[in-house]
C-alpha cells in the first residue's frame, strides 16, 4: 500500500510540474541580451524666435496659434468646426476659439475640469465623448460650443486599468460602432486582461464591448481611410530590444485579427527573447496572426494620426494620405522622432512616409514632442506639442 502511495505521490508531482510549465510557459531556447538604452534629447526651453526652426514642406507655412497649455494631447474638430484639446495631466478639455479666423486662438474655454487623465476624445449626434484610461463620459454640447456638464452621462467606468500605457483614444466608425484603443499594461509581458493590448469596439445602443482586434501593443493613433473606409493604425513597437528594433507600425486593422504582440513585431518577425506560450510555440502563434502593412524606424512613438478628407486648401492627391505626430524617443542611441510626417497611400494601401513638420530636433537636443493632430474642412492642420504647451497651425500658402 506504501509502495503505491509512493507511485500515486509521485505521478501527481511530475503532473503538477508540467502543468506549472504549461501555465507559465517555456522559456525561450535562443540565449537573448538586454540591449536596453536610455537616452533622452537634451531639452531646450521654448522661445517664439524658434518657430523659425520648424520646417515645412514648400508652400506650407507654420505659425504659432497657442501657447502657455501646459500639456496639450489629443486635438479634435467638430462638425461644427470648433477645436478642442485634451489636457490629461491637467485633467480638462478646452475649447479653442479662434473668432476672427486668423489661425491663432484669442479665447480658451474650459469645457470639462476635474477629469483626471482624459485623454481620448470625438463627438457624435451633438454628444461630445470623452474618455480616460478606465471611464468613457459623454456630455450634451451646446450652440455655442461649450458642453452641458450637468447632462454629463458615464457610459463606461471599467475599462482595464491603465499600467504603463493609460492613453486611451476613441472615435466613431463609419458603422456607426465606437473604437476604443487599449495599450498594454506593461512593455512586453503576457497581458493577464484580454481587453489590453486591443481595440475595442463598443455598440453605443447597449454600451456592450468586444475585442475587435488584438495583438496591438499601443496604437494610439487610428483613423478610417476615406476611400476605403478601412481602419489604420500606427503602432507603438516595444523597448529594450535595442536601438533599432522593433519597428513601428503602420497596420490595416481588420476584425478578428491578431497582429503578434507580445511574440511578434513588423511582418511575423518573432521575438526570440520571449517564452514560449502555454502549450505551444511562439512560432506556431506568430504564423497566424497579422503582418504589419509599412514599418518605420523604432523608439519614434507615434501619437495623434488623421487622415485628410478632401478639406479646402489640401492639395487633391493628400486626400487618401494621413498625417502621424512622432512624439520622440527615449530609448535610441540617437534621438529620433519629434516631427510629423505624412504616410503616403497608393491604391488605398500606406507605402512611405515622408517629412511634414520638422525642427523640434535640433543636433541631440529638442524643444518640442508632437502629440495630437487635427485637420479643420478649411485646411488648418493644427498640431499639439505636449513639452513646449504649444499649438502650431500650418496652412497652404499656394
Amino acid at each position: 500500500m506504501k509502495k503505491n502511495y509512493l507511485k500515486i505521490s509521485a505521478a501527481l508531482i511530475m503532473l503538477s510540474t508540467s502543468l506549472v510549465q504549461a501555465q507559465r510557459g517555456l522559456p525561450p531556447k535562443d540565449v537573448t541580451k538586454s540591449l536596453s538604452v536610455t537616452k533622452y534629447a537634451q531639452v531646450l526651453e521654448f522661445k517664439p524666435e524658434m518657430l523659425k526652426l520648424l520646417k515645412t514642406p514648400p508652400g506650407w507655412q507654420v505659425s504659432l496659434a497657442a501657447s502657455g497649455l501646459g500639456k496639450p494631447r489629443m486635438l479634435y474638430t467638430s462638425p461644427a468646426g470648433k477645436v478642442y484639446v485634451t489636457r490629461r495631466d491637467g485633467g480638462d478639455v478646452l475649447l479653442l476659439d479662434d473668432s476672427n479666423k486668423d489661425n491663432k486662438f484669442e479665447n480658451l474655454i474650459t469645457v470639462v475640469s476635474n477629469f483626471k487623465g482624459v485623454h481620448g476624445i470625438t463627438m457624435k449626434d451633438n454628444w461630445m465623448y470623452i474618455c480616460n484610461s478606465n471611464e468613457l463620459r459623454r456630455y450634451p454640447v451646446k450652440p455655442d460650443g461649450t458642453l452641458n456638464v450637468y447632462g454629463a452621462e458615464t457610459l463606461i467606468k471599467d475599462l482595464p486599468d491603465g499600467g504603463q500605457h493609460p492613453n486611451r483614444t476613441m472615435d466613431f466608425g463609419p458603422d456607426g460602432m465606437l473604437y476604443i484603443s487599449v495599450g498594454s499594461l506593461c512593455n512586453d509581458c503576457k497581458e493577464s486582461d484580454k481587453e489590453t493590448a486591443t481595440m475595442l469596439q463598443v455598440d453605443p445602443k447597449t454600451w456592450g464591448r468586444k475585442i475587435f482586434a488584438s495583438g496591438l501593443r499601443n496604437t494610439i493613433g487610428f483613423d478610417w481611410h476615406p476611400q476605403t473606409k478601412e481602419l489604420w493604425g500606427i503602432d507603438n513597437g516595444g523597448d529594450t530590444k535595442g536601438s533599432d528594433w522593433p519597428p513601428e507600425e503602420v497596420n490595416r486593422i481588420i476584425m478578428g485579427a491578431d497582429y503578434g504582440f507580445p511574440y511578434a513585431y513588423g511582418k511575423q518577425e518573432v521575438d526570440k527573447s520571449r517564452e514560449d506560450p502555454a502549450g505551444n510555440t511562439k512560432e506556431a502563434v506568430v504564423k497566424n496572426t497579422q503582418p504589419s502593412i509599412l514599418e518605420l524606424t523604432a523608439h519614434m512613438a507615434p501619437i495623434g494620426f488623421t487622415f485628410f478628407r478632401g478639406a479646402a486648401n489640401i492639395p487633391a492627391e493628400w486626400s487618401g494620405d494621413g498625417l502621424v505626430a512622432w512624439h520622440g524617443s527615449w530609448n535610441a542611441d540617437k534621438p529620433v522622432g519629434f516631427k510629423v510626417q505624412r504616410i503616403h497611400f497608393e491604391n488605398g494601401v500606406a507605402v512611405k512616409a515622408e517629412d511634414f513638420l520638422t525642427g523640434f530636433l535640433q543636433g541631440e537636443s529638442r524643444f518640442g514632442r508632437p502629440a495630437g493632430i487635427t485637420v479643420t474642412k478649411e485646411g488648418t492642420i493644427y498640431i499639439s506639442d505636449d513639452a513646449a504647451g504649444n499649438i502650431y497651425a500650418i496652412r497652404k500658402t499656394n
